[in-house]
């Protein structure tokens, strides 16, 4: 897709996707939209594909598509649903957001698409695009629970895999303390990243 074809692509989701988020929401998007956008000047991403990516990244999360309904898209659409997923099925907000940007908003980019389905998790190997919106969803503007992102914020513009190593360990850290459910990936992820970068 050329640039000027993304930019088209990018103002018609945008209005499509304010009707239908809560305004929390769509500030959410739009923050990880330009903070990914930054990133990927800072690291040489192709910025329009990045910027499509973040605007796409939580696609899933609008008031049509409530846990419940992700689960039974799921099951209709063969979308595979782990066990974790199944117990919390907003995490199902990923793979049925890039179900939803191919057959909802056209995009055929499997880049694009594997970057949407790992923002929440992560997974071993990732592409830069996967570790810029996987990072800007957790660094953007509005964010404000994590208590290290000052640091956090500092770390993304300097080391992407160091970052993205301490966004993990601090996300179950987290998750233990809450005795909230881990999906495996983000732990598979996690240990993944600290072997590469122990190297």
């Amino acid at each position: 897709m050329k640039a000027s074809d993304m930019k088209g692509k990018i103002d018609e989701i945008r209005k499509e996707l304010i009707m239908q988020m809560t305004r929390k929401r769509y500030e959410h998007t739009m923050g990880v939209m330009y903070t990914a956008a930054a990133l990927a000047m800072r690291y040489d991403a192709d910025i329009e594909k990045t910027m499509l990516t973040g605007l796409l990244h939580d696609c899933a999360k609008t008031v049509n598509y409530p846990s419940e309904k992700l689960l039974i898209l799921c099951r209709e659409q063969n979308i595979p649903v782990s066990e974790s997923e199944s117990i919390k099925p907003d995490l199902l907000h990923a793979k049925v957001g890039a179900y939803l940007a191919t057959h909802k908003y056209g995009i055929s980019d499997q880049e694009i698409l594997n970057a949407i389905i790992a923002h929440t998790t992560g997974r071993p190997e990732m592409t830069l695009l996967d570790k810029i919106i996987y990072i800007a969803d957790f660094i953007e503007p509005g964010r404000n629970e994590a208590s290290n992102l000052p640091i956090v914020r500092k770390m993304a513009f300097a080391d992407l895999d160091a970052c993205l190593l301490r966004i993990l360990e601090d996300s179950l850290i987290y998750l233990k303390k809450k005795n909230d459910i881990i999906d495996p990936m983000t732990a598979k992820t996690y240990n993944y990243y600290k072997k590469q970068l122990k190297k």
